[in-house]
C-alpha cells in the first residue's frame, strides 16, 4: 500500500518516542536471557546445574517466566513497524527503497556472522536480515494482508510444534537421563575451550553454530509473524497515535496476560521448576507458543504507562538506550565476552546466575546512563552510522538539528 502523505508527513516531524522506549525496554530483557546463556552451559535448564542453589533456581525461573521468548520477539515486532518508516524515508528522499533496504539487509547479515562467530552464536541479527527480504517483497501488502499472513504463519507453526513435542512426554524418565547424560558428556570441553584462548572460544562458537542455526530455523517463523504484525501496525501508524486506541490496548493487556503468563509459569516449571524432565521440551515449546501473548501485553502495558506523567518519566530513561540498540546489543555482547570468555576474565561456568543477573542489570544501568550521555551530543551511534552509511551507500550527516523517523 503506497504511504501516504499524512504519513509522510507524520514521519518527518521527530522520531515516534514510543518506538525508542520499547527498543529500550526490549534491550533489557534480550540482556538477561543472553546473559544467562552466555555465563555457562547450564543457563536457562539447558543442562541441569547439580550445583545449583535454591536462589540460582528462582532467578532462572523468573528470566524463564518474564524474559525468555519474549523480548526478541518485541524487537521483532519494532523492526517490522520500523520498516514502514524506512520506505517513507526513502520516500521523502526521492530514493528507491529497495536497493536501500537490500543493502540495510547485507550489513546486518555481516554484523551478525561476526557477532555469530566471534562473540555471542544465539545472534539475531543474520535472522533479521533473511527474513528481512521477505519484508522487502511484502513492503506494498495491504495491512489486511499483513496481518492475516501473521495469523496463519502463527497458527500452523504453533499447532505443529505442539504436536511435535508433545511425543516426548511419552518419553520414561531412564530415557530423558539417558539423553541429558549425553549433552553433559561434551561440557567438559566445551567449558575448557570458553575459558582458553581467542581461538579455542572462536572454535567453540564455530561448534555450536549448527545448533544454533536449527533453533533459528524453527524460531524464524515466530520472528517473521512479529515482523508482519509490526508492516501492519506500522501502515496503520498505530505508534504514532496510540491515544485513540488506549480501550484497545486494555483488552489487550489484560488478554495478552490472561494467556501469556500461565504459559510461561509451565515452561519454567518444566525446565527449571518441579516437573519431571520430560516435559521440558513440552514446555519450553508452550511458553514459546504463548509468548506472543505476553509481549503483546508488555507493548500495550508500556504504551498505556507512557501516557501517564510517571512513565512519560520512565520512557524518557529507555527510549537514548533505545536509539543506539544496535550499538548497546553488540557491546552488550563484547563485555560478557570479555567477562565470561578466554578473551579476558574466563568466567564461564563460575559464576552463579543470581550473580551473573545483578551483573546484567549493573551494565543494562551504565548503557542507559551512556546513551542519554551519546545522544545529548551525536545522532548516532557507531554501529548505527556505520549500517546507515552502508544503507545509504554514503557516509551519513552527523547534525543534531535534522531530526530523522525512528528506525
Amino acid at each position: 500500500m503506497p504511504l501516504t502523505a499524512a504519513h509522510t508527513r507524520g514521519d518527518r516531524s521527530a522520531r515516534i518516542p514510543e518506538v525508542d522506549a520499547l527498543r529500550g525496554f526490549a534491550l533489557m530483557g534480550i540482556l538477561l536471557v543472553n546473559a544467562l546463556v552466555m555465563a555457562g552451559p547450564y543457563g536457562l535448564g539447558a543442562v541441569t546445574d547439580p550445583g545449583a542453589s535454591a536462589l540460582d533456581r528462582t532467578v532462572e525461573g523468573v528470566v524463564l517466566t518474564f524474559a525468555v521468548g519474549k523480548f526478541y520477539l518485541m524487537f521483532s515486532f519494532l523492526f517490522g513497524y520500523s520498516f514502514t518508516l524506512q520506505l517513507a524515508s526513502a520516500e521523502r528522499a526521492g530514493a528507491s527503497a529497495v536497493p536501500r533496504q537490500l543493502r540495510r539487509s547485507l550489513g546486518l547479515f555481516v554484523l551478525g556472522g561476526l557477532h555469530a562467530v566471534l562473540l555471542y552464536t544465539g545472534d539475531i541479527l543474520t535472522t533479521y536480515a533473511v527474513l528481512g527480504l521477505i519484508l522487502i517483497a511484502a513492503r506494498n501488502c495491504t495491512p489486511g494482508a499483513a496481518l492475516r499472513a501473521a495469523r496463519i504463519l502463527y497458527g500452523c507453526l504453533s499447532v505443529f510444534l505442539l504436536l511435535l513435542s508433545s511425543g516426548i512426554l511419552f518419553m520414561s524418565d531412564a530415557e530423558t537421563a539417558e539423553a541429558d547424560a549425553e549433552l553433559a558428556e561434551g561440557l567438559p570441553e566445551l567449558i575448557a575451550d570458553y575459558r582458553g584462548d581467542a581461538s579455542s572460544v572462536v572454535r567453540a562458537n564455530i561448534g555450536q553454530l549448527p545448533d544454533q542455526l536449527l533453533a533459528m530455523l524453527l524460531m524464524s517463523g515466530f520472528v517473521m509473524t512479529a515482523f508482519l504484525v509490526g508492516l501492519y501496525c506500522g501502515k496503520r501508524r498505530l505508534l504514532a497515535d496510540t491515544g485513540n486506541h488506549r480501550a484497545q490496548m486494555r483488552r489487550i493487556f489484560l488478554l495478552g496476560a490472561a494467556v501469556g503468563l500461565p504459559g510461561s509459569l509451565f515452561m519454567a516449571m518444566a525446565v527449571s521448576g518441579p516437573l519431571a524432565p520430560r516435559w521440558s521440551t513440552f514446555g519450553t515449546v508452550v511458553g514459546t507458543v504463548t509468548a506472543p501473548a505476553l509481549t503483546a501485553a508488555y507493548i500495550c502495558g508500556m504504551l498505556l504507562l507512557m501516557k501517564t506523567a510517571r512513565g512519560a518519566r520512565i520512557a524518557a530513561v529507555f527510549a537514548p538506550a533505545g536509539r543506539v540498540a544496535l550499538t548497546n546489543y553488540l557491546s552488550q555482547s563484547l563485555i560478557m565476552a570479555l567477562v565470561f570468555t578466554g578473551y579476558g576474565l574466563a568466567l564461564y561456568a563460575r559464576l552463579s546466575s543470581a550473580v551473573v543477573i545483578l551483573g546484567a542489570l549493573v551494565l543494562y544501568a551504565g548503557q542507559l546512563a551512556l546513551s542519554r550521555w551519546l545522544m545529548a551530543r551525536y545522532r548516532y551511534a557507531p554501529v548505527e552510522w556505520l549500517l546507515r552509511a552502508v544503507t545509504l551507500a554514503r557516509l551519513p550527516h552527523d547534525r543534531r538539528d535534522q531530526p530523522a523517523a525512528s528506525r
